[in-house]
């Protein structure tokens, strides 16, 4: 099993052979900046020589470019998953604000992940469910902290992110401030 409750099935093996893994994690990255920059579109080609490999070695560790892209969305919700759990020392308030900070970074690279993707694929399916299972405990601990409210559950704040974030601002500074707003109005008065 992964850091929560995504199935070992979702995603893509990790080789075992250091030199594979550094392959491996380089097309990743290069794959992650190029999908956030170009979108789903983003050439193969390119990809594999900016992680400093050949096109076969994309396709050795990736079939299709779904695959690539599934992958690179895996790693991103389990980093999720890990900031989440990482929040465990920090006041309560502080640990859900670290963990908002966190999804909004990820909802960035989900949007340019999801244009082509399957949303109804077993892996996006896992990946959703574990967010959900790793997010709730912090909201939960600030809750019987008394510094969030206690009318809403883990997806509400998550869909609020995802729906702000997906407004056009027109500089980062303004969305920002906006995320702010609406993060501070979970505040318990």
């Amino acid at each position: 099993m992964s850091i929560v409750d995504i199935p070992d099935w979702v995603g893509v093996r990790r080789p075992q052979r250091a030199d594979a893994r550094r392959n491996f994690d380089a097309l990743l990255a290069a794959a992650r900046a190029a999908f956030a920059e170009r979108g789903l579109q983003a050439s193969l080609e390119d990809i594999a020589r900016d992680a400093g490999v050949g096109i076969g070695t994309l396709y050795r560790n990736f079939a299709s470019r779904d695959a690539l892209a599934e992958a690179v969305y895996v790693q991103e919700v389990e980093s999720l998953i890990a900031a989440a759990q990482a929040t465990h020392d920090q006041e309560p308030w502080a640990a859900f604000a670290t963990f908002l900070d966190r999804y909004v970074e990820y909802v960035g690279t989900k949007r340019a992940l999801l244009e082509g993707l399957n949303r109804g694929s077993p892996a996006l399916l896992a990946c959703k469910g574990a967010m959900m299972q790793a997010g709730a405990p912090v909201l939960e601990r600030a809750q019987a902290a008394g510094v969030v409210r206690d009318d809403i559950v883990v997806e509400d704040v998550l869909r609020m992110i995802s729906g702000i974030t997906s407004v056009q601002f027109p500089d980062a500074a303004q969305r920002d401030k906006v995320l702010g707003i609406a993060i501070d109005g979970l505040r318990v008065r």
